[in-house]
């Protein structure tokens, strides 16, 4: 606490700051939800009694849109097909979802943020209700591997520099 009684956290600024301003970065989940879930069993009951282990395929994508100049919905989709020789066992498609706050944040942090962090706090919350959906389809609940979302979103950057580079980079020998 200063002199004046206001209260000065280490946030890097400059003194204290006037009553009512918010100038710091700030970044949080408001709220999260199941935006949409299809849980197909196909071939249910024959598929009960396959013993071959399945081959299971999933696949995801990140997406956001903006709400407002400070909320931002960021959704994680996630795909998933279990097969056998013998067909297909289940498949489970989820849309789930984020409302993320960001004010004061540079572009590049809030997009870091947005692809990169808020998919990864996510993640653990959608990762349950695949594995409660699959077992509620009548196989053993599937536990996803967590997912590497800070190296994926930076490798997806260093790929996208190098074909920025790539443009601008005369062909052939001079």
């Amino acid at each position: 606490m200063s002199d004046d009684g206001n209260i000065i956290t280490d946030l890097g600024l400059e003194g204290p700051q006037p009553n009512g301003a918010d100038t710091g970065p700030a970044v949080g989940i408001i709220n999260q939800y199941i935006k949409d879930l299809s849980v197909e069993n196909p071939n249910a009951p024959e598929s009960f009694q396959w013993g071959d282990a399945p081959q299971i395929d999933v696949q995801f994508n990140i997406g956001a849109r903006e709400m407002s100049d400070e909320v931002s919905e960021i959704e994680l989709k996630i795909s998933i097909n279990s097969k056998s020789p013998q067909g297909t066992q289940f498949i489970v498609d989820l849309a789930y979802c984020g409302l993320v706050g960001m004010r004061n944040l540079e572009d590049a942090q809030k997009h870091a943020f947005t692809y990169a962090e808020a998919p990864r706090l996510l993640f653990p919350f959608a990762r349950s209700v695949i594995a409660n959906a699959v077992r509620d389809a009548g196989f053993q609940p599937l536990l996803l591997e967590p997912i590497d979302f800070n190296g994926i979103y930076v490798a997806q950057l260093a790929a996208q520099q190098g074909d920025d580079l790539a443009e601008i980079a005369p062909a052939g020998e001079a």
